[in-house]
């Protein structure tokens, strides 16, 4: 409860004239005891009894509170999880009050038949989930995140969650990926006829910033094919002003390399500000 409790202090310092801090909080639990245990260190249904009163607490506040299943395909610590679990603990969440659950594939190892499946049996039957009560939240381990979510959307599912660039992981979960690259997603998605907010080539020079910052491997497959055609175009317009003889100079490889270098390194310098100015590149 100290969270929740700081959360409230902070909220109710604030000027009745400021932006709020926050209009929502997340509660998590799992389809699992083991993995909820190694989360938590509770089992699930104390933690739903725990939750419940943290939610009570939150809505009384005018809070709207998301809930968050863990391992709804496969746990690291007992394997196949029963669809079942997942479907009953997802239950007890919305009857707590949750506004949407998102089921994770915290491994990353669900296929888009598994994904089908699990959604399949949470969505039908006695106590029947409805899909607009229903979130996707897909690591990307095994390169089936955006797949998984293809699958989710046949199945009426229309919130996903995704990081840019790919960031994240589960210290729970030894050798998962972060959630499927939010830039992969739009991509499929747009691709794929549906509409989406976002500028597609702002968001992978977003990708690509953050990785320079955090020192990491840019994970964004369309984010990094994004930026190598952004500066291919660069290198073309200024090989195209510096004609000699009126001849523009052909584009190579190595050409768009070093002009991909320059835009992380311009990118980085410009975020990094000092007394609200940013760096001269």
């Amino acid at each position: 409860m100290k969270g929740l409790d700081n959360l409230f202090a902070l909220l109710d310092s604030a000027s009745p004239s400021d932006v709020p801090f926050t209009d929502e909080i997340a509660i998590f639990t799992a389809a699992t005891d083991a993995f909820c245990k190694a989360n938590t260190n509770c089992t699930i249904a104390e933690s739903l009894e725990r939750l419940a009163s943290v939610t009570e607490r939150a809505k009384a506040k005018g809070l709207r509170v998301r809930g968050y299943v863990s391992v709804v395909v496969v746990c690291p610590y007992t394997g196949r999880v029963d669809y079942k679990k997942v479907k009953d603990v997802s239950r007890a969440l919305l009857d707590m009050g949750c506004y949407e659950v998102s089921l994770g594939d915290t491994v990353g190892a669900g296929s888009p038949w598994d994904i089908r499946s699990m959604l399949e049996t949470v969505m039908s039957g006695a106590g029947a989930l409805p899909a607009t009560q229903l979130a996707g939240h897909f690591h990307d381990t095994y390169g089936t995140g955006v797949p998984n979510i293809l699958a989710a959307l046949e199945l009426g599912l229309r919130t996903f969650d995704a990081s840019v660039a790919g960031l994240g992981g589960c210290p729970y979960s030894p050798g998962a990926t972060g959630n499927v690259a939010t830039e992969d997603v739009l991509y499929a998605l747009q691709g794929s006829g549906y509409k989406t907010p976002g500028n597609l080539d702002a968001l992978a020079e977003v990708g690509g910033w953050i990785s320079g910052m955090l020192g990491r491997r840019n994970e964004s497959r369309a984010g990094k094919a994004i930026l190598a055609r952004m500066a291919k175009e660069e290198v073309a317009l200024v090989k195209e002003r510096e004609r000699d003889g009126g001849a523009a100079e052909r584009v190579t490889g190595a050409d768009v390399d070093v002009a991909m270098r320059r835009r992380e390194e311009n990118i980085v310098k410009e975020r990094e500000r000092d007394g609200g100015a940013a760096e001269k590149v």
